[in-house]
Parts: C-alpha cells; sequence; structure tokens
C-alpha cells in the first residue's frame, strides 16, 4: 500500500480525492496549505504528494522548490486551475513530475498518480535497463535512484532519472520527444510533446552545474534528442 499525501485547501475537494484515493487502496494523508504539507513530508515521509498550486501562504509551487532544493525527491503532482504551457513549464523547471489541470476526473489523477508510483518503483526493482549504468563521465544507479557525473551525486526526481536512462541506453540514437514522453512517463496521458524540452532544461542546468561545458545532451532539430556517444 503506498502513502500519498494530497494538499489542498479546498476541504471539500481534499475530501472527495481523499476518500478516492482511499478507495483505490491507497494510505491517505491530507493536509490543508503548503505549510502543514511540508511538515508532514517531513514526518510521514509519503510515497507521493499531490498538491493544489493556489493555496495561501505556501503555495504549491513554493512547497515544491523548497522540497527539490531540500534534496527531496518524492514524485509530485501539481493541481492548477491556469491551463497555460507558460504555468506547466514552471511547474517542471521547479521540479514537479507532473501537473493535473483543474477540472479534471479523479480516474485520470490516480493514474497519474499510479504511473508515477511505478517508476518510483526503481528504488526497489531496479530498471529495465539494469541496476546499474554508465555513458561515460555519468553513472546511473537503479536501485538508489542516483545520478553521478565525475562522482558527484545530482539530485534527480524519478522523471528526470528515466530521462537520462532513454537516452544513455542507446548512445547516438535519435530519440523523438513521443518516445521519450512514452519511456517516462509509462501511462498512456496526452500531453504537450515539448515538455520534453522542459526536463532536458532541467537536466541540462544540474549537469553544466558540475562541469560548464556540459553538451552530451544534443538537440536533433526536428527530430528530438540523443546521448552523444562516446561522452
Amino acid at each position: 500500500m503506498s502513502r500519498v499525501l494530497i494538499i489542498d485547501d479546498d476541504t471539500a475537494l481534499l475530501d472527495v480525492l481523499a476518500l478516492a484515493f482511499e478507495d483505490a487502496d491507497h494510505e491517505v494523508i491530507t493536509a490543508a496549505d503548503g505549510a502543514q504539507g511540508l511538515s508532514k513530508v517531513e514526518k510521514q515521509h509519503p510515497d507521493a504528494i499531490v498538491s493544489d498550486v493556489n493555496m495561501p501562504g505556501i503555495d504549491g509551487y513554493t512547497l515544491c522548490r523548497r522540497l527539490r532544493e531540500a534534496g527531496n525527491t518524492t514524485p509530485l503532482i501539481l493541481l492548477t486551475s491556469r491551463d497555460s504551457e507558460i504555468d506547466e513549464a514552471l511547474g517542471l523547471e521547479l521540479g514537479a513530475d507532473d501537473y493535473v489541470t483543474k477540472p479534471f476526473s479523479t480516474r485520470v489523477l490516480l493514474a497519474r498518480v499510479s504511473a508515477l508510483l511505478r517508476r518510483q518503483a526503481l528504488r526497489s526493482g531496479g530498471s529495465a535497463f539494469g541496476a546499474t549504468q554508465s555513458a561515460g563521465r555519468l553513472h546511473l544507479d537503479a536501485d538508489r535512484l542516483e545520478v553521478r557525473y565525475d562522482d558527484q551525486v545530482i539530485t534527480a526526481t524519478v522523471t528526470e532519472f528515466r530521462l537520462l536512462e532513454a537516452l544513455t541506453s542507446r548512445p547516438g540514437v535519435v530519440c523523438s520527444r513521443p518516445a521519450l514522453l512514452e519511456r517516462i512517463r509509462g501511462d498512456d496521458s496526452v500531453v504537450a510533446e515539448r515538455i520534453i524540452d522542459t526536463y532536458v532544461r532541467r537536466l541540462r542546468r544540474k549537469l553544466e552545474a558540475i562541469d560548464t561545458s556540459f553538451d552530451a545532451i544534443e538537440t536533433v532539430v526536428g527530430a528530438g534528442y540523443r546521448w552523444k556517444a562516446g561522452r
């Protein structure tokens, strides 16, 4: 049974979501705002987090940023009523693994959370490519969900880890955006393919923080991305 933390200042919606997740055999923790949510993450260590964006005090974006800055990589889905590519990209840039736009179907939200939890199973179940994988100076450990570059640990979300796995499993081969989405999300939900660009941009920043000349993730205009062979 997975433990899911749901954060929303709308008590009616919080009750509905809590019931839906309990019916789906999840252990549910709830919080009425971002401050409570951060406290419960620290004390109760959920397996996944679902958080509204628009909350007083600590909003969903701030919650996400604080968790990632603290090195917490718990899978996180943001709920937003702002249906725009800019807001979506902002949440992903801050480290969210996914987003769901209101109004939404609880079935869709449950499917998204289940997909994230399946990806999180990399921690204990290993990876489709093996427990460890290396590409030049990059090393991936699926059992620990750990990324190392030049022997320095990089804090990566489950989604970022899966993206690196997909790219480095076939160095030199171009991976299209749709193919990468299928590999890293593990479900059939419909999202903009350009979301891959946001994930790649975030990974590049983390790797460039270690090596300012990092260029192993290559953009192939009109086709997608590839990991440069030998890098």
